[in-house]
């Protein structure tokens, strides 16, 4: 069954930069993965104000920190695990001298189409 994470990531402001240069590091190291199927890095530019009758605007300022949010995709557990050792043995101290906070994890088995029959 694929297994895939999400890590949320409050990067502080002056350090946009050097996360954004990693990003592009973990991703290729994230890919070359046994079993990776997909690396996605999303930062976070828009918000709601007005629930989602009208569009999301542009953010104007930074409030603590630059949201990322960075999806990664495998087809098994174990492959993930075995990715996220080696994942946590490259990046995270660098990443540690990025970030606001530690980042958050969330993982687990993907839904798909045959979940909805």
């Amino acid at each position: 069954m694929p297994f895939a994470e999400v890590k949320i990531f409050q990067v502080l402001p002056d350090k946009v930069d050097d996360f954004e240069a990693l990003a592009v590091e973990m991703t290729n190291v994230q890919k070359a993965c046994d079993g990776c199927q997909a690396v996605r890095y999303l930062k976070r530019f828009y918000t709601y104000d007005d629930g989602i009758q009208s569009p999301p605007r542009t953010l104007k300022k930074v409030v603590g920190a630059v949201r990322y949010l960075s999806f990664w995709e495998f087809d098994t557990l174990e492959h993930y695990h075995e990715s996220t050792q080696r994942y946590f043995a490259l990046f995270e101290k660098p990443l540690r001298k990025m970030l606001k906070a530690p980042f958050d994890i969330y993982c687990g088995a993907t839904l798909g189409e045959e979940h909805y029959d």
